[in-house]
């Protein structure tokens, strides 16, 4: 299947407003870097080369220690989080469903918030296995008690299982969080979501865990395709639904709780930006899976820009940023999406 003209010139798109948002996460701040100096001095770390970028060793430093393992980093958990979106959409056949519906925030949030509770300032350390931890338990709950319980309606059962996980675990982090009051101010900088980093040590941690789950994502595209039109049409064609539906979830469910043990909790990329994609794309998975992987990555460094700059010297989280932008802008698509499935 060719692709049609206009999808090229999309996908194109996407590329370049990925490359001029990294460009800008690169450049923004008061470190006094230029492209031309980060471009040299990207170009002289490739083998055989060798060539003067005119950075000082202090621009260099945050070059290479602050500025870009941030940036990549929100690249990782904007593409992670919009392409488990579409997967998740897909499966549940729901454009309403995002990475965080069976309880992956809540988990995590329970696990970060134990963390730093019982370890204190030191404890902060341990809050990415913590949040990676509940994460995968939350979900992990949630979908044993919605095919105990759902039996052959489990698609449905299981999102309500959902909400019933993240509302018991919302109210336990809550009783901790009142009864240790010392900790809210740590608590909600994690939850509030971030994209500070020491070095490249998030990324190294995150990176296999994206690219399984994006590899796996992509290789069931257009099982995903086939799902669309209903549980009995794609048996019908050899498809054992309730299996691909699990195999998915599960690799979606463990990217996510991935990039949420480094980040936090940072909304309505997952939902947001497949349904905009979708509205521009069509619903086929082919063309939806990738622009979704580079319109999420894109759009969260820009949002991490806006933290950095909106309140310079001070930072915005990136979960405020994103839930300013996305709000309004997905009751914009709702409203032109209407009766359009």
């Amino acid at each position: 299947m060719r692709v049609r003209p206009r999808h090229a010139l999309v996908l194109a798109g996407s590329v370049l407003l990925l490359l001029a948002a990294m460009l800008a996460g690169i450049l923004v701040g008061p470190a006094g870097l230029t492209p031309g100096g980060v471009l040299l001095e990207i170009v002289d770390r490739l083998p055989f080369v060798d060539v003067e970028s005119g950075l000082s060793v202090r621009q260099q430093a945050i070059l290479w220690n602050i500025r870009m393992p941030r940036v990549v980093l929100g690249v990782l958990v904007g593409a992670m989080l919009a392409i488990a979106g579409a997967a998740y959409q897909g499966v549940f056949r729901n454009p309403l469903a995002d990475p965080y519906l069976l309880g992956v925030s809540s988990g995590a949030g329970l696990g970060a918030t134990l963390a730093i509770v019982v370890g204190g300032a030191a404890g902060f350390a341990g809050v990415p296995v913590a949040a990676f931890a509940g994460g995968l338990l939350a979900v992990g709950a949630t979908y044993s008690l919605g095919r105990t319980v759902g039996g052959s309606r489990s698609e449905v059962v299981i999102i309500l299982a959902g909400v019933a996980v993240a509302a018991f675990t919302n109210a336990v982090q809550t009783f901790f969080m009142q009864v240790h009051e010392d900790t809210l101010r740590q608590v909600y900088s994690w939850m509030l979501g971030r994209l500070s980093t020491d070095g490249w040590s998030d990324v190294v941690v995150v990176l296999p865990y994206v690219v399984v789950t994006v590899a796996i994502i992509a290789l069931h595209r257009r099982t995903l395709d086939v799902m669309a039109v209903g549980d009995v049409e794609a048996a019908s064609l050899g498809i054992n639904p309730a299996r691909v539906r699990l195999l998915l979830v599960c690799v979606a469910t463990l990217g996510t709780a991935a990039v949420v043990s480094a980040s936090g909790l940072i909304g309505f990329v997952g939902i947001v930006v497949p349904h905009a994609v979708r509205l521009l794309v069509g619903p086929g998975h082919r063309l939806l899976l990738p622009l979704s992987l580079l319109v999420g990555a894109s759009f969260l460094v820009l949002a991490d820009v806006l933290a950095r700059t909106v309140m310079s010297p001070a930072e915005l989280p990136i979960g405020v940023v994103t839930a300013a932008i996305g709000a309004p802008f997905f009751l914009v698509v709702l409203r032109r999406s209407r009766g359009v499935r």
